[in-house]
């Protein structure tokens, strides 16, 4: 048995798994302490991954050398790209996950991951000594020493948990809170507040009439998550179902209402305000008659549904009445109610960019500790905090940070670090200034050679992307270079609905009209069949819409780019620990305070914090003489 490591990571959610596997596959030798080996990548909440940004998020955990994406398609049993109906940037993959299937590919890769340990246990307080982490104290008595440690706790700090007045003490349904480490962290300067989460009831798909439900099925083309041709659906595909709520499921919910934990002073902290409970619905969208539920399967052999749109803290009886008043779910069987959860997290403005804490050296933070909700915002965290735990480990200076221009994964954590939270924090496409440049299909353009830069990406990922780059471009000059001629391309243009050409151009031309398409005016124009024909063909539809993005938005993109230098230019010119703030009487007292309390790295930063003006800006680019 060992007892020293390099990193240590705390908790094997979504963050934890991610961290720990970064960290050990940068060689670092690496502990994952986990309370239940068998809830490892448990998904508490809905069973999928993905949705609006939260997509991309995956894409680029993908390009980094992350697991997410693989697991998430060996596990996906149904598959939908979001968004379709807007431009490329917006387009925003989606699965639902077999929940057993999710966990146990998780597992399988940690337990060959070299470098990497598992042990099952409780850590319930933290070795520190002289400002620096030195490692863990668990509830069975051992102390792990480590260079690093990554806290990963979730919802488990002093988890407690509500159904209506019955409260239970747990960090998830069955399993208990974490105590201890919330209190230690705070007489260490730490500030610690509370955050609400929640989830809706389980139900059995024997006791559904899905006749009286809305069908929706998912898609099978060649959308997946993980960039790896190797990656892909594996089990079957099942449909979701939509019913609606309706007048009389309002009333008996509003009826309620005074028993519920959120409405009746029992809980007090701060929930998704983007993710509301059904209880919320009924009060903020009082005009409503309807809500929309969706109902989805937990896994491929079982029962189990999962409904989309009704998380409820409310008594059990009002969670059953109101559910039965949905005509689909007059018979239903409850497998469990849903439950609201408060528990403990952390001013993420007690961060560097790194995910490292402020105030402790090697001590990373990643997950709800920092505020976030989302599987998907907590692995994104989990990577950059274990990329960056193994790099401080080995002794390297190396930092491992995204800009906002490079990665959703920057804009959120560049987000927490300088803004803070005053709620869940969820990743939308709006909060990124640079979408157009952080799409879904380039994510590996973007990051891939990052990663393999410092170790993560694996040759085989390196090569496939280089591949990639060098067969899209070839197809862009491909439709550069070839000529159609008007009257070749004449005889097709009503059934195409376009305007018939007065003289030949080039293929590049005709692809960018918004009617035409490669892939259809490949039915047309043979050469362009034939080269089509040479491209890889397990990643040829990849490929082509790669290209296809490109052409068509390429002065968006261009002009993106033009701004992101240009702020670019602010990230250079660091600030930190060169002023002392509260001395410059020409900052106003907010930006004097604000300015004291995060130090930010750079002007950008300093640009980005609520509160500070471009006045207070100009103040210190005059003191650096700018």
């Amino acid at each position: 048995m060992k007892f020293n490591y390099d990193v240590i990571v705390i908790g094997a959610g979504h963050a934890g798994c991610e961290a720990a596997h970064a960290a050990a596959t940068l060689g670092a030798s690496t502990l994952l302490i986990t309370i239940d080996m068998n809830k490892i990548a448990q998904m508490s909440c809905n069973p999928a991954v993905g949705g609006i940004a939260k997509g991309q998020i995956v894409r680029e955990i993908d390009a980094l050398g992350g697991m997410m994406g693989v697991v998430t398609d060996a596990s996906a049993i149904q598959f939908r790209m979001l968004n379709r109906s807007k431009g490329p940037a917006m387009w925003s993959p989606r699965s639902q996950s077999d929940r057993m299937q999710f966990m146990a590919e998780w597992r399988r890769i940690l337990e060959n991951t070299p470098n990497l340990h598992i042990w099952q246990d409780s850590v319930v307080s933290l070795v520190i000594n002289d400002g620096k982490i030195e490692g863990v104290n668990t509830a069975l008595g051992v102390t792990f020493s480590a260079k690093t440690v990554v806290l990963t706790a979730g919802t488990f700090l002093n988890g407690l948990m509500h159904v209506g007045r019955v409260k239970t003490e747990g960090g998830r349904v069955s399993e208990p809170a974490s105590h201890g480490i919330t209190e230690q962290l705070c007489s260490f300067g730490f500030v610690a507040e509370r955050m609400k989460t929640g989830t809706p009831a389980r139900l059995d798909a024997r006791s559904i009439d899905f006749t009286l439900a809305e069908r929706q099925d998912g898609e099978n083309d060649f959308h997946k998550f993980s960039y790896l041709p190797s990656s892909g659906r594996k089990l079957p595909q099942r449909p979701c179902w939509i019913v609606y709520t309706n007048p009389e499921v309002h009333s008996i919910l509003r009826d309620g209402l005074p028993d519920s934990p959120l409405y009746n002073g029992q809980i007090t902290s701060i929930g998704p305000r983007y993710c509301p409970s059904i209880e919320t619905k009924i009060v903020t969208f009082a005009d409503k008659n309807e809500h929309l539920l969706f109902l989805e399967p937990e896994g491929v052999d079982t029962n189990e549904y999962y409904v989309n749109g009704f998380s409820s803290s409310l008594p059990i009886n009002t969670q059953i009445d109101a559910l039965t008043k949905v005509p689909a779910l007059a018979n239903v069987h409850f497998l469990r109610p849903g439950y609201a959860i408060e528990y403990d997290f952390f001013d993420p403005r007690q961060l560097k960019h790194t995910l490292e804490t402020k105030l402790v050296k090697g001590l990373f933070f990643a997950g709800q500790v920092n505020g976030t909700t989302g599987y998907e915002e907590a692995a994104g965290q989990g990577l950059i905090a274990g990329i960056n735990a193994a790099l401080k480990a080995r002794g390297s200076s190396e930092e491992f940070i995204l800009g906002r221009d490079e990665a959703y994964i920057g804009v959120l954590i560049d987000d927490l670090v300088t803004k803070g939270v005053d709620e869940p924090y969820r990743m939308f496409t709006s909060r990124a200034e640079y979408r157009i440049l952080l799409r879904q299909d380039d994510a590996d353009m973007r990051l891939t050679p990052k990663a393999y830069a410092i170790g993560l990406a694996s040759e085989e990922r390196y090569r496939l992307q280089q591949e990639k780059l060098y067969f899209r471009d070839a197809l862009i000059e491909f439709c550069k270079d070839f000529s159609v001629r008007a009257d070749k391309f004449n005889e097709y243009t009503e059934s195409l609905g376009v305007a018939p050409l007065r003289h030949g151009v080039k293929l590049y031309d005709l692809v960018l009209r918004p009617q035409l398409s490669i892939f259809i005016l490949a039915k047309y124009v043979q050469p362009l069949a034939d080269y089509l024909a040479t491209l890889p063909e397990d990643r040829r539809e990849e490929i082509i819409e790669a290209a296809e993005i490109l052409m068509k938005y390429q002065g968006y993109i261009d002009r993106e780019r033009q701004l992101a230098e240009k702020a670019s230019r602010l990230e250079q010119l660091r600030i930190k620990d060169r002023f002392d703030y509260n001395s410059i009487q020409s900052l106003s007292t907010e930006a004097r305070q604000k300015l004291s309390k995060i130090n930010p790295e750079t002007i950008a930063q300093a640009s980005r914090i609520p509160g500070i003006s471009p006045n207070d800006i100009s103040i210190l680019l005059l003191l650096l003489g700018r």
